[in-house]
């Protein structure tokens, strides 16, 4: 069944007389975090404990729970485990970011009973204008019975400016680390003395951190670069240098030890000296130097993945902080079994893999990563890129952190980061 905006109908239309179903709610091209309030007689919050979001998986009465995956989230709702008290569930999605509603790509709110479809709200980006956040539709009760109301109606603000406040639930006071807060202007002002050229970098990053929502957090950062046969162009054209400039710059901003940490691989691997923001101007000259160029005759010509990647991993395994992996290929990728199995066991760990493809094709499981079964969470992304030596700054940075901060939250949440 399809369900139009303003639609207000029995849930006995679609559920027949089950009271127990999931709600999947989904929005792609913005992200969003999705929550469910149980509102009073008053349309006020109960409680703060009937707060279903990210970081409060389930209500006391175990009448709503919520499991997140990229993109979505699914309710779980069994009305008869309510409390008399709850008059309405209210589902609802506010954007973690700058962007606003009406960039939405698709979305829906679906129905599902026993796993299959039965009905669907479908989101339409053009119902919105500049909202930042949005009640997409209430189960509520009148009469004894309970109806299902179709809202998508936005608000100026986001989660807890706008909804929680609309809801009757009260803000709590968020307090930033000053150590966080001061180090974007140390780390400014230090490149204005030690490296200028880097500087316009930083505030670029700056913007991307503050969208991202990462502007305080610290995490460990490493870089893994492809030094195989077909890499020779990038190494002479300067593009691989681009890269590091702009790669160090995350590590200056997030890393503890404002450091770099830094491999290079093709058929072996090496792990380099750290790049800084000290030695990042001549470090591919220092590597020409100790034999890295041509790339092929140091550590071979093809691309073998799984030796590094597993060296990372022993290595950060024991990480008391998140890691952040960057890993530029430009594909071969043939030794899938291998590298699925060392994603799958370092999802139990602190450790994300942000894949950067720079070839076009040849990236194999790596283009199947969300598809990706049997790890406690999505703990790797991947995109490609045409020319990396010519993508804006603001893009690479956009695209570096895009999934980061989803796999952050799901890693809190399960006390995998601690």
């Amino acid at each position: 069944m399809e369900i139009k905006r303003g639609q207000r109908l029995p849930l006995v239309d679609f559920l027949q007389n089950s009271l127990s179903f999931q709600i999947e709610l989904s929005i792609v091209g913005v992200p969003v975090d999705f929550t469910c309030f149980g509102l009073n007689t008053d349309g006020k919050l109960l409680r703060d404990e009937y707060m279903t979001f990210f970081n409060q998986r389930q209500t006391p009465c175990h009448g709503v729970s919520v499991s997140f995956a990229i993109h979505s989230a699914t309710f779980l709702c069994d009305l008869n485990k309510l409390p008399s008290t709850i008059e309405t569930l209210s589902f609802t999605a506010a954007i973690d970011g700058a962007e606003t509603m009406n960039q939405i790509k698709s979305g829906y709110l679906k129905f599902l009973s026993n796993g299959r479809e039965v009905a669907c709200f479908k989101l339409n980006s053009t119902d919105f204008d500049s909202e930042k956040s949005l009640m997409l539709g209430d189960i509520y009760r009148k009469n004894g019975a309970w109806r299902f109301n179709a809202v998508g109606q936005g608000f100026n603000g986001g989660l807890l400016s706008a909804l929680l406040k609309h809801f009757g639930g009260e803000e709590e006071p968020v307090l930033q680390p000053k150590v966080q807060l001061s180090k974007a202007l140390s780390l400014e002002k230090k490149l204005e003395k030690e490296a200028p050229q880097l500087l316009s970098l930083a505030k670029k990053l700056s913007v991307s951190l503050e969208k991202k929502q990462l502007q305080n957090v610290i995490a460990r950062v490493a870089l893994v670069m492809d030094a195989s046969g077909s890499m020779k162009k990038s190494y002479r054209n300067g593009t691989v240098q681009s890269v590091m400039d702009r790669i160090v710059i995350i590590a200056a901003r997030m890393d503890n030890d404002e450091t770099l940490e830094t491999w290079f691989y093709a058929t072996t691997h090496e792990k380099f000296p750290d790049i800084s923001i000290e030695n990042v101007e001549g470090y591919l000259k220092m590597c020409i130097e100790n034999g890295l160029f041509p790339t092929d005759k140091r550590l071979g010509g093809r691309n073998n993945e799984p030796p590094v990647m597993q060296e990372i991993f022993e290595r950060y395994k024991s990480s008391k902080l998140p890691v952040l992996i960057i890993f530029i290929t430009d594909g071969g990728i043939s030794e899938t079994k291998k590298i699925k199995q060392i994603l799958i066991e370092s999802a139990d760990y602190p450790i994300f893999w942000q894949f950067v493809g720079v070839a076009g094709s040849g990236y194999g499981v790596l283009q199947e990563l969300e598809k990706m079964k049997g790890r406690a969470v999505d703990n790797a992304g991947f995109f490609s890129v045409d020319d990396l030596a010519n993508i804006k700054d603001e893009e690479l940075y956009d695209r570096l952190l895009s999934e980061f901060p989803i796999w952050l939250k799901e890693v809190n949440k399960k006390v995998i980061v601690r």
